[in-house]
């Protein structure tokens, strides 16, 4: 076969894939607005309009409300910074979010910047500083996305050249220990002071 003949194929699959990536990135801001999350909605189509970020459809958005939003610190260059710190780079259902162990560390969507996913009891899925509170916003197309409590916030911790190094199960478990020893030591002593006095 002639070569132009797999040049041609390879630019009528991009070309389909990325039609795909628009029409799921439609599909889930139609969603959006269903639910009343406007402004996200317009931040992404702003954001879709300028640069070609979006075109991963296997993404999920954590959405703050519109109210939320109005009182957001969003510049236009930093647009593109503030939404992509607003997601992770594949699509997750609550359901997903609920089976990480308690403290996982996700990446969002921009490099070095991590997510802490906590199960806050009665409170449901908290993601650093934000909750989960309309999950599951977004379900007819391959984008995932959540209405959350607040703007996430990042501090120190949340970037992963910051980290402390991986650890081996063995320190983990050895320093779970020496905490739990340190904690029963405290406690016996504050029962022996209480039956002193």
């Amino acid at each position: 076969m002639a070569p132009w003949f797999f040049v041609l194929l390879f630019l009528v699959a991009k070309a389909h894939a990325t039609m795909t990536n628009q029409i799921d990135l439609q599909a889930a801001m139609d969603e959006m607005r269903l639910k009343s999350y406007h402004g996200f909605a317009i931040l992404l189509k702003i954001l879709n309009s300028t640069t070609k970020t979006l075109q991963n459809s296997n993404i999920t958005f954590f959405m703050p409300t519109d109210q939320e939003l109005s009182q957001a610190d969003i510049s236009p260059d930093r647009l593109e910074e503030f939404v992509l710190s607003h997601s992770i780079p594949t699509a997750l259902l609550l359901n997903n979010l609920l089976h990480f162990p308690n403290g996982t560390l996700v990446p969002s969507s921009i490099p070095n910047r991590m997510i802490r996913i906590t199960n806050c009891r009665k409170m449901g899925v908290c993601l650093n500083n934000a909750r989960i509170i309309t999950p599951n916003v977004c379900l007819t197309s391959s984008i995932r996305c959540h209405g959350i409590s607040t703007a996430i916030s990042y501090d120190k911790t949340s970037f992963s050249d910051t980290l402390p190094a991986k650890q081996s199960s063995a320190e983990i478990i050895v320093q779970r220990n020496e905490i739990k020893g340190a904690k029963s030591l405290q406690s016996g002593a504050m029962k022996k002071n209480r039956s002193l006095h």
